[in-house]
């Protein structure tokens, strides 16, 4: 997993914020118009939020936008249909309920919201 998107997806939940994927790709020195880096950015993210149902968790990469507060990324309700976390329920009742699932996990005190 990509130890440094991860650290700055949970201080951006932590923070209950969002980001965008131009900004989770300069934190991974990805360029999002090149084929290999834009598919490398998927295979973060989907590790991520592998990683994060597996630990019982809400799907952090739900603080990913498309782009700056415009939309969702499609590919992140995919996975999360793959991954059993979002059982044909509306894209954007899924979206907002996992947002706040996510922000409300990663504010708890740290003895709660570990990372490990």
């Amino acid at each position: 997993m990509h130890e440094q998107v991860y650290r700055f997806l949970r201080d951006v939940a932590k923070r209950r914020e969002c980001t965008t994927c131009a900004e989770v790709a300069q934190v991974a020195h990805l360029d999002l118009r090149l084929g290999r880096d834009l598919e490398k950015f998927g295979e973060i993210l989907s590790e991520i939020s592998i990683h994060e149902r597996q630990e019982g968790r809400p799907l952090l990469t739900a603080v990913v936008l498309h782009g700056q507060g415009e939309k969702m990324r499609p590919d992140f309700f995919r996975l999360a249909r793959e991954l059993g976390a979002n059982p044909g329920a509306d894209d954007t009742e899924f979206f907002i309920e996992e947002l706040r699932r996510v922000h409300k996990y990663w504010r708890r005190p740290p003895q709660e919201a570990r990372s490990d």
